[in-house]
């Protein structure tokens, strides 16, 4: 049987992994820095753990999956756009064909490509101009991220479960713990991930780690300060 064969499932997640490295530590960070300082505002006016708990919980899950569909449409959205891009391509082709042949022998000439061969090109180009955009689409194939070679759907199941790991990292201890144990547990525990997301922040971005991990905390540090105040506000 002719075809092209699938990889293996474990090979497959393992890439759509690494394609979405991005999105997994942009979603850890929003939905530990958002919760956090959620939890933290809400245990300053309750006086129970369970209602942290539940106002935690019910954050983390809405957040998780406001993000997972957020970026879902937004990745359609540029897929529909490239799309429709491809479609306009095509008609300035057939409209203006030597223009385009013009544009496109312009940039082949830059590559030191020989004259014969330049000819051959431009000869076979003359005869069916669509082949203009196609070699345009094998250029942008070889140039397109890694991360774009991958649905939408990965992205955004890798997104939402991120989001919602992290989230609900501080919302546990106060399902485990009495009131004033969880929220000590709370601050420790989330600090030692925000330490690692600024870790991978740094490496995903060849960044010095002292200033990614200053960040991240500096940031979940203001809205804690933001979520508390706004708890004791109105308790």
């Amino acid at each position: 049987m002719n075809g092209t064969k699938k990889a293996p499932l474990f090979s497959r997640l393992k890439d759509s992994l690494r394609a979405s490295s991005g999105e997994i530590v942009f979603g850890m960070s929003d939905g530990v820095v958002s919760i956090f300082g959620l939890v933290l505002g809400v245990a300053a006016g309750a006086e129970s753990a369970s209602a942290v708990f539940l106002a935690g919980a019910t954050g983390a899950i809405a957040a998780s999956v406001s993000m997972m569909a957020g970026l879902y449409l937004d990745l359609e959205s540029e897929k529909d756009e490239a799309l429709v891009e491809k479609e306009q391509r095509d008609e300035k082709i057939q409209k203006d064909p030597a223009g385009a042949a013009n544009e496109l022998m312009g940039v082949l000439e830059e590559t030191g490509l020989s004259g014969n061969s330049l000819a051959a090109i431009r000869d076979d180009i003359t005869k069916n101009p669509l082949v203009i955009r196609k070699f345009e689409d094998a250029v942008a194939c070889e140039e397109t991220p890694v991360s774009q070679k991958v649905s939408p759907i990965a992205h955004a199941c890798w997104m939402g479960f991120a989001d919602f790991a992290a989230g609900i990292t501080p919302v546990i201890p106060f399902a485990l713990l009495p009131f004033d144990q969880a929220r000590v547990v709370c601050i420790a525990g989330t600090a030692v991930l925000l330490i690692l997301l600024g870790i991978g922040r740094a490496k995903i971005g060849n960044c010095p780690a002292m200033r990614t991990v200053l960040e991240t905390m500096a940031i979940a540090a203001t809205a804690a300060v933001a979520g508390v105040l706004i708890g004791l506000l109105i308790s």
